[in-house]
């Protein structure tokens, strides 16, 4: 299967030799399959309480499109050769109908990524919509990006050429590697690299202390913090460390395969790179940020945040202090993770 990779915004795309036989239709249905079970399984594991907010709303309509193309070109891939309302369809169609999805998903993180930021912002600010159709915006949010999306994928004339190419070479299937993709991943890395550098020891030092304990039927992490200390619980440099421990806890093995993708370079085709584990690892991320930025403006014993799917960033402070982590008494910080 050749590789195709974008080298910006601007449709231009890097022709690789690796090939393979169109035949591999029955491999490209279980890889399809595998990330829809992988989307499902993700989507079963998140809290059930979470707030409506745009990325909830596109990780679904993003499994929906994995469904709508697994039906399509097992479909395609059953009947071989068939005629629907005028148009022939036929083998060449699964490889052109997966090239398109490549496309429009590679084109979507800079977007998503943004405008899930801007619905946080909005939200730690408490900034109401002027109307209550909350959900109802969210839905046509994600329904008008879709839209622009695949109307600027159909309408370029540098992808136009690269779906007519396979008229000349029909026993390739050239997929596609977003660039988006790669820059977003590399910025968040060096973000948590330079995180990290910043409060290494601090981040060190509540390892070490950190207990793993119940309180309110949800597991918690038990932070070690004294009532009379005069550091102000909600500044950044206080934060920070908890921040990292507690993205890290839930994280890890997403990030090092992160930095193992960057490392050696590894080109994913698009239409698997976009999934719902990397939009909640994105998610995250965003949370964490924006909370960071605007910590200064929250009373963390009351501020109701956005709920994290994976991750609960709400800190909470009580009176009392575990001397014995074993002993029910409450603790005097926690977050829960």
């Amino acid at each position: 299967m050749t590789l195709l990779s974008s080298e910006n915004c601007s449709s231009q795309y890097q022709l690789h030799q690796t090939s393979q036989p169109l035949d591999g239709n029955c491999l490209l249905i279980l890889i399809i399959l595998g990330k829809i079970l992988l989307n499902i399984l993700t989507l079963g594991m998140r809290r059930k309480n979470t707030c409506q907010n745009f990325m909830e709303y596109f990780c679904i309509s993003l499994a929906f499109m994995d469904l709508l193309l697994l039906v399509n070109i097992s479909i395609i891939s059953y009947f071989r050769d068939f005629v629907l309302l005028d148009i022939r369809f036929t083998k060449y169609h699964i490889c052109l109908f997966t090239q398109i999805i490549s496309f429009t998903y590679g084109f979507l993180h800079y977007p998503v990524f943004l405008i899930a930021w801007i619905d946080y912002y909005l939200n730690f600010s408490k900034t109401n919509f002027p109307f209550k159709c909350q959900k109802l915006f969210y839905f046509f949010t994600v329904i008008l990006i879709w839209i622009l999306v695949f109307a600027y994928v159909l309408g370029d004339p540098d992808i136009y050429q690269n779906l007519k190419a396979q008229n000349v070479y029909p026993y390739q299937c050239p997929f596609y590697v977003s660039i988006q993709s790669y820059w977003l991943s590399f910025s968040m890395v060096m973000i948590l690299f330079m995180a990290f550098i910043t409060s290494w020891s601090e981040v060190i030092t509540l390892v070490q202390a950190i207990r793993i304990t119940s309180y309110m039927n949800e597991t918690v992490l038990y932070f070690p913090f004294s009532s009379h200390s005069s550091c102000i619980v909600n500044s950044k440099k206080t934060l920070l460390p908890k921040f990292i421990v507690c993205f890290l806890g839930t994280w890890l093995p997403f990030v090092l395969l992160q930095i193992i993708i960057l490392l050696f370079k590894v080109q994913i085709p698009a239409y698997i790179e976009m999934n719902i584990p990397w939009l909640y690892f994105v998610n995250s991320f965003l949370i964490a940020t924006v909370y960071w930025f605007k910590c200064h403006k929250f009373n963390l014993r009351d501020v109701a945040l956005p709920v994290d799917p994976f991750v609960n960033w709400k800190c909470c402070f009580t009176a009392l202090a575990i001397h014995d982590p074993e002993q029910t008494e409450k603790p005097t910080s926690i977050i829960t993770c």
